[in-house]
């Protein structure tokens, strides 16, 4: 599981620093690819394949709508010597990631989020926090 959540800095050529953590358990390779909320998203290969597997069996208007938003942006990633990886050029202008990026574990994946975004959605969410504790029976 995925928890966590930090800030990183994007350097000039699209490279980010993911946690330790992360990336010893992403393994040596691992996939990037469009996030649900104009963000990018990180997996496992094995993720990878499962959400790729149930994506094959939904009805064949969902699954293409799924495979070009999804499918077709993933990059197989591996780190370098200093942890980073390469964000590819479309996924950071698609999601505006330049200079500070917050990274959140988020149960199977990893989300990258352009730091302003990021803190305008979560502000937008707490409006919803009460409805979500109230079904949790807290």
């Amino acid at each position: 599981m995925f928890s966590g959540m930090s800030v990183h800095s994007v350097d000039a050529k699209g490279r980010i620093v993911l946690p330790q953590r992360f990336r010893e358990a992403l393994g040596e390779e691992f996939y990037v690819t469009n996030g649900f909320s104009s963000n990018i998203q990180i997996m496992s290969v094995e993720e990878f394949n499962r959400l790729k597997d149930q994506i094959r069996e939904l009805p064949a208007k969902s699954a293409l709508a799924l495979q070009y938003v999804l499918l077709s942006a993933a990059t197989l990633v591996s780190p370098n010597s200093q942890g980073r990886i390469q964000l590819p050029q479309k996924l950071r202008e698609d999601s505006a990631i330049e200079g500070e990026a917050v990274v959140v574990g988020m149960d199977t994946r990893i989300e990258v989020w352009n730091k302003e975004r990021f803190d305008r959605f979560i502000d937008d969410k707490k409006k919803d926090l009460d409805d979500a504790l109230s079904l949790l029976r807290i």
